[in-house]
């Protein structure tokens, strides 16, 4: 037999090879039709969209605001805490036109006049980080720059002292929280940190009136609170901002970051930043367990709000000979 030959075929079996071929024919017309058809109305739907009044304004109006300084807007609400002795939740924000957030939010000339002539040094609360073993002396720094009569704040240890170390003439003297709850993995640091870095929310805590910036420093940290004044007017205190410097180490801001506010230069917080602290810190504390302060705990907290560093020349953190001299 030849295999290189086609087999032979009856007439029936053509036949029904041409039925079929044909029909396999009609069907793909049939297709074709049919997504033909849909292209031509779902392009003309698109079309009628694209050029209809209302998606031009919609247009019109998404470019404008892309082309303009937005951030989230702060909706101030009661500062008081409720029963629990806790504030309910994180206030609502709102997107409008407004400073950018993220950048050194300067108001203008005449907005900065208005702000600048309602700041007072009332309206600031300073959370003073301080050790029951080096208060005797280290009050003595507090003394320099301390007004009694029109400033408020809080020097925070980690146990009592005695009452004679205090006098009308300095803070109140808080007593910090427990913190033995939370991990602390770092192998160099200490777990004070921990404590101070929980000082901004046991301040908040407190549920203290009228409050716009809150102020941390160390028991050794000197503030011209005049100039401090001056340069917390230029931000807008309903936004979340995070105010301070960087170390004038090289070293230690390549060992920590060169986008952290330093704790002993001083650092300020505005109040719906710290509102919002309020309701995350304890738990982003856990998260870093192994970093090795507070500083740099707060920054990574802050970090993760997504609102970053706006640095200020005026707050100083300068290592020297191993000792920590601060100016503001």
């Amino acid at each position: 037999m030849d295999f290189s030959s086609p087999p032979c075929r009856s007439p029936l079996s053509l036949s029904r090879t041409r039925n079929r071929n044909r029909r396999w024919r009609q069907s793909r017309t049939g297709t074709a039709v049919v997504v033909v058809a849909a292209l031509v109305i779902s392009t003309t739907a698109w079309l009628s969209l694209v050029f209809s009044g209302t998606t031009a304004r919609c247009w019109h109006r998404f470019k404008n605001w892309e082309g303009s300084p937005h951030t989230l807007t702060w909706k101030p609400r009661s500062q008081k805490p409720n029963q629990n002795g806790k504030v309910d939740g994180i206030s609502s924000f709102s997107t409008a036109p407004s400073l950018q957030l993220g950048r050194n939010r300067s108001l203008s000339e005449a907005e900065r006049r208005k702000v600048e002539a309602g700041l007072t040094l009332n309206h600031i609360v300073f959370g003073i980080a301080g050790s029951s073993q080096l208060w005797k002396r280290r009050r003595e720094f507090i003394r320099l720059w301390w007004r009694k009569n029109s400033m408020r704040g809080h020097v925070w240890l980690e146990e009592k002292v005695d009452d004679k170390e205090w006098d009308e003439s300095l803070p109140v003297i808080m007593i910090s929280e427990d913190t033995s709850r939370f991990r602390y993995t770092n192998p160099t640091g200490h777990p004070s940190g921990l404590r101070i870095g929980r000082i901004v929310l046991e301040t908040f805590r407190l549920g203290l009136s009228d409050v716009r910036w809150f102020v941390l420093g160390d028991d050794d940290t000197i503030f011209n609170v005049d100039n401090l004044v001056n340069v917390l007017s230029k931000y807008d205190y309903n936004e979340m901002v995070y105010v301070g410097g960087s170390s004038e180490s090289h070293s230690a801001n390549t060992y920590f970051s060169h986008n952290m506010a330093y704790g002993g230069g001083g650092i300020a917080i505005s109040y719906p930043l710290a509102e919002a602290l309020y309701s995350v810190l304890d738990d982003c504390l856990e998260r870093y367990h192994k970093l090795y302060g507070s500083d740099d705990r707060l920054h990574a907290c802050i970090s993760e709000l997504g609102v970053p560093l706006s640095r200020e020349l005026g707050f100083h953190q300068v290592c020297l000979s191993n000792q920590l001299l601060i100016i503001f």
